[in-house]
């Protein structure tokens, strides 16, 4: 017999292994089973398609499940695994469109159950007819159907994190009134307050409502009822965050980490023989903290997903940790962020040093200029850079892969600012704004 493979997801946490393992022994028997209709797909793509800058839903599939069939994996798409049995070495599934539950053994096992937004328990909020999560593309289909068949006007979205502001950019661009509520006192909490603050000013400027440090008390369709007053609502879309999907690993008897999410080694083993975890499910090692973290990012996915799969597939490889490396759009701004922020670095035990500086991101003559703001981090005495962020115009964001750079290798700012790094006037001042940033701390 076959030594078969079981992965459970159709998404980046589990069909990169999938696909690896495949490729590096074909006679491995590979079974996927995901609970939804697509595989491969680019859920951070779905904000765009909801503002209609992505056509369809398909163009966010990266690979469909018959052209993982093609490849030697066995795709079983509306099964939902219900339980892990580590001593039976089998997983029980509940066939969705049967309605029936069947027992698959396995050798091996990937948990790429992915994460899920998060759902408080607040009134009304669990009333699906009029209040959408957006964690896959099924959600997304049925959330574009709902806002074209009322004509969505009012839509309010509770949460200030990255999914809640490109879905409030999303309807804005759809023509709809939009009002962000969040009960934190900044949006973005993955940023410092006073670079959140630029993002407030500048959606406010783009016609979208910002109330932060309020709460959302009860939901009714219509309404949203807040600690600072009724808000009309034909729409209300979370935008909360997402949390560790790891139930299935945990009862199953798996070791849990930060905030629950699967504790994993470096090759991506779980504290079980045989049993591996990626993505959004599972923990990662921040390079800059050393301490264990929680990041959910399609990028962290496909990179731990194919450390599993080549080991799976009888090679050797190593995650080597992140930074949480991040970038986004809200209207006309874009931001960029990477390393600790100043609470993050106060917490793990690092005294440091800022900077923040205000430029353009191009020569200030050149046409089409726009502002930008640069924050960079530097642990004080030694000047290892510790974190970054940016919030500017367009061509500010993906500037943040310079400080990534940076910070992955260790740098300290004095070597950031000598980088032999690019300039023309259409690009870049020249001294670059991520540079002007590290003279400060130097």
């Amino acid at each position: 017999m076959a030594e078969r493979l079981v992965v459970i997801g159709g998404d980046a946490g589990s069909m990169t292994a999938a696909s690896q393992a495949k490729r590096m022994r074909t006679d491995l028997e590979v079974v996927a089973l995901e609970r939804g209709t697509r595989t491969s797909f680019a859920a951070c793509g779905i904000p765009f398609f909801i503002g209609g800058e992505v056509p369809t839903l398909d163009s966010l599939v990266a690979r469909t499940p018959d052209e993982h069939v093609a490849r030697g994996i066995d795709v079983r798409l509306r099964h939902e695994v219900t339980e892990i049995d580590l001593g039976a070495r089998s997983v029980r599934v509940r066939r969705l469109d049967q309605g029936d539950e069947v027992t698959i053994g396995f050798d091996q096992l990937v948990i790429g159950t992915g994460a899920r937004p998060l759902r408080p328990p607040i009134p009304g909020l669990d009333d699906r007819s009029f209040v959408f999560g957006v964690q896959n593309l099924d959600d997304a289909e049925v959330l574009m159907h709902h806002a074209r068949s009322i004509d969505a006007r009012d839509v309010v979205v509770v949460g200030g994190g990255y999914v809640g502001l490109e879905m409030a950019e999303a309807f804005c661009h759809r023509g709809a009134s939009v009002t962000v509520v969040d009960i934190a006192p900044q949006v973005m909490g993955t940023l410092d307050p006073d670079m959140a603050e630029l993002i407030v000013a500048a959606m406010q400027g783009d016609g979208i409502e910002v109330r932060t440090s309020t709460q959302v008390e009860a939901v009714e369709p219509g309404r949203v009822h807040t600690s600072d007053g009724e808000l009309p609502a034909d729409l209300v879309v979370l935008g909360l965050g997402v949390t560790p999907n790891s139930e299935l690993a945990g009862a199953a008897g798996l070791e849990l980490g930060v905030r629950n999410a699967i504790r994993v080694d470096r090759q991506q083993r779980t504290s079980a023989a045989g049993i591996w975890a990626a993505g959004d499910c599972c923990e990662s090692m921040h390079r800059v903290s050393g301490r264990p973290t929680f990041v959910a990012l399609g990028t962290v996915a496909n990179r731990q997903s194919r450390v599993a799969g080549i080991n799976i597939g009888g090679g050797y490889a190593t995650f080597p940790g992140v930074l949480g490396s991040a970038v986004t759009k809200i209207c006309r701004t874009e931001v960029g962020r990477t390393g600790l922020n100043e609470r993050e670095a106060t917490e793990a035990g690092f005294r440091f040093d800022t900077a923040r500086v205000q430029t353009t991101t191009r020569s200030r003559y050149f046409p089409g200029s726009t502002p930008i703001t640069v924050k960079l981090l530097a642990e004080r005495g030694t000047g290892r850079l510790l974190g970054g962020q940016i919030v500017g115009g367009p061509g500010s964001a993906k500037r943040i892969d310079t400080v990534a750079t940076a910070l992955w290798n260790g740098m300290h700012a004095d070597e950031l600012i000598n980088l032999d790094l690019s300039y023309a006037p259409p690009f870049s001042p020249v001294w670059d704004p991520v540079q002007v940033a590290a003279r400060q701390l130097a």
